[in-house]
């Protein structure tokens, strides 16, 4: 990736913010479908009870429908917006390398219109998870084109000193990647449509690890049915949110130590820093709602911000490295490698 400067178009990053922003609402959407497991309410696609999408009576938007259908205009929607970005970057953006992002933001938003459709028509829950995991990186990528069609941008290409140590990148990174593969444990578990494998916290099932012999396993779904009148767990689904769980420790310990050593080598002035803590605090709220999502027997409104939390934990990691692999590109690959050590940045800083 080239890191000249460019011409900064004011309506295009805008336009390119709208779309982000209508992404993010997109997955909101879609969380509530799964969340009211109610993503079978329009047995049909592209049409809706044979109507034309687009035509379908709004006096028939009741119930599961409802989610559902909304779901599909909005990702319409979405699809529009991304289509006029990508021919506008096509068109107006002298970058090469973003006018093939956007062609590849169109071309992903195609893929996950399909797959959202393919869902239906076979009724593949295995692919409705393969969609929540594309969904998420098409968010990621449309943050991507918003950063890259900013002032802000603009002023990191102009930059020419170096201030993020590789090890803080590689540390940040990790994190990302870690927090991507919850996101994937995640749409998983919500694939499954076996409720809550585990219905306490911070214990599980009264324990630290919880039981998962046949006998077990039998007690919960015996309790579990006479309570909430939900389908039958297995012993892959408690040992899966187990993961989960260790998961999300090992991604706030990771996010902790992001945020204490950008405050040690970047200081606290540096905008990096600043999104560091910003970021630490969004995975503590992240974690308050995976709680709460037990607490609350996964209300669907709860469960859902805790999706939109997760796609917030990722996004923000993702930025924080394009910016600080972008900072650090400006200088030479020697005087780089001198700087490769913490304390001695942190020394001739």
């Amino acid at each position: 990736m080239n890191n000249e400067p460019a011409k900064i178009s004011r309506p295009l990053h805008c336009f390119a913010v709208l779309t982000a922003v209508a992404t993010f609402f997109l997955l909101g959407a879609g969380g509530l479908v799964t969340s009211h497991e109610v993503g079978m309410s329009v047995p049909d696609w592209p049409n809706t009870y044979g109507y034309n999408m687009f035509l379908f009576p709004p006096s028939k938007w009741i119930g599961g429908i409802f989610y559902e259908h909304t779901h599909r205009l909005w990702a319409s929607g979405v699809g529009l917006l991304t289509t006029i970005l990508a021919v506008w970057l096509w068109l107006k953006d002298a970058r090469k390398w973003m006018k093939w992002l956007g062609l590849a933001a169109f071309l992903l938003v195609v893929v996950q219109g399909v797959l959202g459709g393919l869902r239906v028509i076979w009724d593949n829950d295995r692919l409705g998870i393969v969609h929540g995991v594309v969904g998420q990186t098409f968010f990621v990528l449309m943050c991507a084109i918003a950063l890259f069609t900013s002032g802000f941008w603009r002023r990191i290409s102009e930059q020419k000193r170096f201030n993020v140590p590789r090890q803080l990148r590689t540390l940040v990174l990790a994190t990302t990647v870690l927090i991507f593969c919850q996101l994937i444990l995640g749409a998983t578990m919500r694939g499954q449509h076996a409720g809550l494998s585990i219905s306490d916290f911070p214990t599980a099932h009264g324990k630290i690890w919880p039981d998962t012999s046949p006998d077990a396993i039998a007690r919960y779904n015996a309790e579990r049915m006479e309570i909430m009148a939900v389908n039958p767990i297995t012993a892959f689904q408690v040992i899966l949110q187990m993961v989960h769980r260790m998961m999300a420790l090992a991604i706030f310990v990771g996010v902790v130590c992001c945020a204490m050593q950008a405050k040690r080598l970047l200081g606290l002035g540096d905008a990096l820093t600043k999104f560091a803590f910003f970021w630490l605090a969004l995975i503590i709220v992240q974690i308050g709602l995976g709680a709460a999502t037990i607490w609350t027997n996964k209300a669907a409104d709860v469960a859902t911000a805790h999706l939109l939390g997760g796609a917030l934990s990722l996004v923000t990691g993702a930025l924080w490295c394009i910016i600080a692999f972008a900072r650090s590109a400006k200088l030479p690959v020697a005087q780089t490698e001198a700087f490769g050590a913490f304390g001695t940045f942190a020394t001739n800083k």
